[in-house]
């Protein structure tokens, strides 16, 4: 197995490991989603990239394509309610409760880890290519 495809696979396990606490601090700050949002969440954000890193595994060009869409789909939702709208996801707006450094911080990490699966992925593919 390739490096990328390496980093790749730990890109995701690292994403899914900050998505634990970051799903816990939600519910400490009792954030509630709408249905639709919790779907994307799960779909996109939580399964899309372990499903992923199965295919890179496997079939890798087709890994590679889900990647790149579940992370720049998980990067750009999260970018827009954790740092953009205003409400109680964004990250400025649960100071003073005990779990709210829990949840900027992974709030970030969930960012960067993302970004980073954009890069494996769209370097994958051109990899593959």
């Amino acid at each position: 197995m390739k490096p990328i495809h390496i980093l790749s696979i730990v890109i995701v396990l690292l994403h899914l490991l900050i998505t634990v606490p970051h799903g816990l601090a939600h519910g400490e700050l009792q954030i509630q989603m709408s249905l639709w949002q919790n779907l994307y969440i799960l779909i996109v954000i939580n399964l899309l990239p372990l499903v992923a890193a199965v295919l890179i595994w496997r079939r890798k060009r087709l890994g590679f394509k889900l990647l790149l869409i579940s992370m720049a789909g998980s990067f750009l939702f999260g970018l827009f309610y954790h740092f953009i709208a205003a409400g109680p996801d964004n990250v400025a707006s649960v100071a003073g409760h005990p779990s709210a450094h829990t949840f900027q911080i992974t709030a970030v990490l969930l960012a960067v880890s993302e970004a980073a699966g954009v890069v494996a992925g769209i370097m994958g593919l051109t990899r593959q290519s």
